[in-house]
């Protein structure tokens, strides 16, 4: 098979998430939360690993008409963002005016925030609280804390988008990234998890959700914290 072929197969795969996407978004329609999120924790698979995908395949040299990160970031818009705070306010976690307020706040944010030049740091890692609402929103599925907590929340992480504070990407950021991705694949393990029993309160998944966002949302301010050694 030719480069150039398999480089268009790259951004075959990454346009599968718009389709993800769409069926998390007719899910949510129903009220099917459990399963919006499965489709979403599918389409977040997808873009994990269509990133080392385009890089191996040198998809800008080999397939230049279509754009890859175009593409990407129209479909993490939707997977990340658009979906995450339809089902936040769909749902009821957030009553009344509260509501209004996340869903207003998470895209308008988002959407200025995934044109941002500066969102990319030199070690590729992100600059501010990078948008990844759908985690945010599955892990207050599970636990469902008190609404109060939930708008303080979605309050903070707004404001962290545009603050000098790093987060990782666990593929992409070396430092440490012995660590961070398995413990990414864990939290996707315990996504899909936490989804597939419906969010059972019982379930040790919503510990193990708990204990991998922590590490994930926390470890590059850390690192900010510990220099590198040179």
């Amino acid at each position: 098979m030719k480069i150039q072929t398999q480089a268009l197969l790259v951004h075959l795969f990454t346009a599968t998430g718009a389709v993800f996407a769409m069926l998390a978004m007719l899910a949510a329609a129903e009220g099917k939360w459990p399963l919006m999120f499965l489709w979403l924790v599918v389409a977040f698979i997808v873009d994990g690993i269509d990133g080392p995908l385009a890089r191996k395949y040198e998809v800008k040299t080999n397939a230049p008409r279509f754009d890859g990160v175009l593409l990407d970031l129209i479909i993490d818009y939707l997977t990340y963002v658009f979906i995450p705070a339809f089902a936040l306010f769909q749902s009821g976690l957030l009553p009344g005016w509260t509501g209004w307020f996340a869903i207003i706040v998470i895209t308008f944010a988002s959407a200025m925030y995934f044109c941002d030049s500066r969102m990319k740091t030199t070690d590729n890692s992100f600059q501010g609280f990078p948008g990844c609402w759908n985690m945010l929103v599955l892990v207050l599925f599970a636990v469902e804390p008190d609404f109060w907590v939930i708008l303080g929340l979605v309050a903070v992480l707004a404001v962290a988008m545009f603050l000098p504070l790093k987060f990782i990407h666990p593929v992409r950021t070396e430092r440490w990234r012995s660590v961070s991705l398995p413990i990414a694949l864990a939290w996707t393990f315990f996504a899909g998890w936490a989804a597939w029993v419906e969010f059972h309160p019982e379930s040790w998944a919503h510990w193990g959700l708990i204990a991998t966002s922590v590490y994930l949302i926390s470890v590059g301010v850390v690192q900010q914290l510990i220099p590198a050694r040179t």
